[in-house]
């Protein structure tokens, strides 16, 4: 770097330290690339990235790629992008045909004890369980071990080490069941991977088909299974609404 470079690629913490070091100075930046900014949101770096954003000069273009475009991602691009132009690349909104989609209808209490039935009566053995927040997440792992069930959670707050080690050990089936957030989950490619469960439905659409495209890859069957509440009806008709047909609902369970 001190030898002067053209493109410089760095994570937040990183660029801060050099900068509050002396060894690199913004001012005369050109271009500002935000990449994988909803992630930047749910790991913390928020503050970070502002205070790099203060040392760019005034005159610059500014380009920021989300996977998502969730409103606190539009609230930020809103407070550090001037009159932006929003380009999107077309989600894929059609399942794979592989995958067996399945919905039940739940109250919110009874969620955890619906997840230990489906994986006893089922005899899911290996499955990628997503959830909606990071301590969500933490108490489902808490207590499928403690009935047996070897879990591990993956989200923001873990390290990179100890994120590892969780879909290390999923790969290699030590573990039984991954609970992941949607950001954390990022990049997960697990072969055949039999079931998918949607411990809470997205509220965006795209976003459950992100999800359940994880199974029933390279012409291999998956299932995907949804816990559904009533508070939960409009994300549902939603997702029905984009793959254009109605997911089969099980009517049979015991915390119907």
């Amino acid at each position: 770097m001190q030898k002067g470079v053209d493109i410089l690629i760095a994570t937040p913490g990183r660029l801060l330290d050099l900068m509050q070091q002396g060894f690199i100075n913004l001012s005369h930046i050109e271009f500002f690339v935000l990449d994988e900014a909803d992630r930047m949101l749910d790991m913390g770096f928020i503050n970070d990235i502002k205070k790099v954003i203060a040392k760019l000069p005034q005159k610059k273009q500014t380009l920021f790629f989300s996977a998502t475009v969730a409103p606190d991602i539009m609230q930020l691009a809103n407070t550090l992008l001037h009159n932006p132009i929003k380009v999107s690349v077309t989600p894929v909104s059609t399942p794979a045909e592989t995958v067996k989609q399945t919905v039940y209808h739940v109250k919110k209490e009874n969620k955890r004890l619906l997840l230990r039935h489906v994986l006893k009566t089922n005899r899911i053995d290996h499955a990628l369980v997503f959830t909606r927040t990071k301590r969500g997440a933490d108490r489902i792992v808490k207590e499928l071990n403690k009935n047996g069930i070897r879990s591990d959670a993956i989200h923001g707050d873990k390290s990179q080490g100890a994120r590892e080690r969780a879909l290390d050990s999923f790969k290699n089936r030590k573990i039984n069941i991954l609970v992941a957030t949607d950001i954390a989950s990022r990049g997960i490619d697990v072969d055949k991977l039999t079931h998918v469960i949607n411990f809470e439905i997205p509220e965006q659409a795209e976003t459950y088909v992100h999800r359940i495209g994880r199974t029933g890859r390279a012409g291999e069957n998956g299932t995907a299974l949804s816990f559904c509440t009533e508070d939960e009806l409009t994300y549902l008709k939603d997702i029905n609404k984009l793959i254009k047909k109605n997911i089969e609902v099980v009517k049979s369970h015991p915390f119907q």
